[in-house]
């Protein structure tokens, strides 16, 4: 059986125990096919709108979790219809809100392809993004009324950190907070849920479900971190996407941030290019040349180990084991990988 994109192998998940390899591998490429018949749809226009970014790839990270997560309960070692289902939800809720995220921030690319918006246009872009959410909707309401409790739940907490990244702080309040605050209502709280289904419908007690549901919260904002200084590092053959992409559209990530706490008289022509637009090519590599090149992106790193480990630590409350590993190993992918 061939693995699905992305999943353990796009975080250097080594698994020790081949029980459970085979176990993911089959969960996931489970999930794989329910999620290509999920964007299936009578109008061909339609599927191929709906399908585009599902065939663009993508790590399949909350599914990895919702599936990992489904083996710390009395079931290890099986793959259970609702773990599956469950998984699907989380994925289709993500990429539901990536058609919606490109029309906000005018991305042209995404996961090295075009984006829905630059391809189709807003209107299409953003109904695709509504058609996905409710298919999302469809599979979860097979799971019962709690689980669409949890499920509206999270798109509103997503919606709310939306909101904020999209206002900015408040009068006074501290730039930093209000960034992490951000990343783990719009970022965490999906991850959060992927833990929190995977170990639900996966059997576990609440307390187990409690810790996992804690960690994918905190992985979360781990995950969005790595993936803001990516955006910062890379070239494009890596990520996928054209670097400083944040920069130019004035969103202030970590690093940035973080550098404009600076009263170093030397840092003075990058806060001055960062207190302006970046729209201009040659602002804009000027100020990633510099942003590269400054302390603040190290001490962006260390925030983002941080976060991991804060999530490491939460799993010290599971009996120790190969899921308990998997998990652990799985926050060291998150902020080592490259893409």
């Amino acid at each position: 059986m061939s693995a699905a994109p992305g999943g353990a192998s796009s975080f250097g998940l080594p698994f020790d125990d081949p029980a459970l390899e085979a176990t993911v591998e089959e969960a996931m490429a489970r999930v794989e096919a329910s999620l290509r018949e999920s964007v299936g749809h009578v109008d061909n226009y339609i599927a191929t709108a709906a399908g585009h970014l599902l065939e663009a790839g993508g790590k399949r990270f909350r599914p990895l979790l919702t599936v990992l997560s489904s083996q710390a309960g009395p079931h290890a070692g099986k793959v259970l219809d609702d773990v599956v289902k469950a998984a699907v939800v989380v994925e289709l809720t993500h990429l539901a809100s990536l058609y919606h995220d490109d029309v906000m921030d005018e991305a042209l690319l995404r996961r090295g392809s075009q984006s829905a918006n630059s391809r189709w246009g807003n209107t299409v872009a953003i109904l695709t993004g509504d058609l996905l959410f409710a298919r999302a909707s469809q599979v979860v309401a097979d799971l019962g009324a709690e689980a669409v409790r949890v499920q509206a739940m999270t798109f509103e907490v997503l919606c709310s950190g939306q909101i904020r990244e999209t206002v900015g702080p408040a009068e006074g309040q501290d730039p930093v907070e209000h960034y992490l605050t951000v990343l783990a209502e719009k970022t965490g709280v999906l991850i959060a849920t992927s833990c929190r289904f995977g170990a639900w419908f996966g059997g576990a007690d609440d307390a187990t479900t409690e810790i996992l549901r804690v960690y994918g919260e905190r992985i979360g904002v781990a995950f969005q971190l790595a993936d803001d200084l990516i955006d910062l590092a890379s070239e494009s053959g890596q990520s996928g996407k054209t670097p400083g992409t944040d920069l130019r559209e004035g969103v202030a990530t970590l690093p940035v941030l973080y550098a404009q706490e600076s009263t170093d008289p030397a840092d003075a022509r990058l806060l001055e290019l960062l207190a302006g637009p970046l729209t201009d090519d040659a602002l804009h590599a000027e100020t990633l040349g510099l942003l590269r090149a400054h302390p603040a992106m190290e001490r962006a790193r260390v925030t983002t180990r941080q976060w991991a480990q804060d999530a490491r630590a939460v799993l010290e409350a599971l009996p120790q084991g190969q899921v308990r590993t998997a998990l652990s190993l799985l926050a060291d992918g998150v902020v080592d990988r490259s893409a």
